[in-house]
């Protein structure tokens, strides 16, 4: 049956109102992005007389502020940026080893305790980091997880419930008959997680790495807390003490050290944004 010109006019004009609306989102979520990066190459007197300006050949700076932001202080810039590194990259890999295999227990078990534990791990998704922050610090000391090796720890604990709530909405979506057919093959649930749910939950995986990657890159006030700052820095704590004496900031080395914090997060997102759509599980079980 063939569309009326009408109808097909009226399609076309939702389309392009929608595009228009979705465009103007995009440009307003990239806008901050874009006066970062035109701040970072000028002279910390123009980023704050002309911050929305271009730069011009008076107020450019080259890498000047890069230099002065990565060489200020006592502190190297590329050992906090290492020290981010290896708490971004253990964090996430320990949230999304034990939440997977806790999501795909609890789906399959289904038992009260099982979703007692699902409740508990939804319900601290709405508790405020701010209640439970004074304890946490004396209770990391306490148990020497004061380290970049350690802090994975704490993370895993408050990286739970969103990676749980995920995992677990994605492992009901997948047949239960492959994982019968595995124990058929003999195999036991260990084998069963890796070489059967695991690879299913990939792109699940993807999307939760890039939340959770973001939020443990950028975050500020945990590291803070729990590290010893005289020992271990990560790249926001590095950015903060840019600020000198009297409150004066430099804010063009302070926009270059955050261009470099944000590079690593967008490059990882395009590489991985074609893997967050794939369905694996999809059409699985055929008949």
């Amino acid at each position: 049956m063939k569309k009326r010109p009408g109808s097909l006019k009226r399609q076309h004009r939702s389309r392009l109102a929608l595009t228009a609306v979705f465009s103007v989102i995009a440009l307003v979520y990239v806008f901050p992005v874009f006066v970062v990066v035109i701040n970072a190459f000028k002279q910390n007197t123009y980023v704050k007389t002309q911050t929305f300006s271009l730069p011009t050949q008076q107020s450019f700076v080259g890498f000047d502020n890069f230099i002065k932001g990565m060489t200020f202080g006592n502190y190297p810039f590329i050992k906090s940026m290492l020290f981010s590194v290896v708490i971004t990259v253990l964090s996430t890999g320990l949230i999304l080893l034990c939440t997977s295999m806790a999501a795909w227990y609890m789906e399959r078990v289904n038992s009260r305790v099982c979703r007692g534990i699902y409740y508990l791990c939804v319900f601290s998704m709405v508790v405020p980091f701010q209640m439970v922050m004074f304890t946490l610090s004396k209770t990391a000391d306490r148990l020497q997880l004061n380290t970049p090796w350690t802090i994975p720890v704490i993370y895993l604990g408050f990286g739970a419930g969103l990676a749980v709530f995920m995992f677990t909405g994605f492992v009901k979506s997948i047949p239960l008959e492959i994982e019968q057919a595995a124990a058929i093959d003999g195999c036991g649930p260990v084998r069963t997680y890796f070489h059967v749910v695991m690879p299913m939950l990939r792109p699940t995986m993807i999307s939760v790495g890039i939340l959770e990657i973001m939020w443990i890159w950028n975050d500020f006030l945990l590291p803070y807390l729990v590290l010893d700052r005289n020992s271990y820095m990560t790249i926001p704590i590095h950015i903060q003490y840019l600020q000198g004496s009297y409150g004066s900031v430099d804010l063009g080395a302070t926009m270059a050290l955050i261009l470099l914090s944000i590079i690593p997060v967008v490059v990882f997102y395009l590489l991985c944004q074609k893997h967050i759509i794939k369905g694996v599980a999809a059409g699985a079980v055929k008949g």
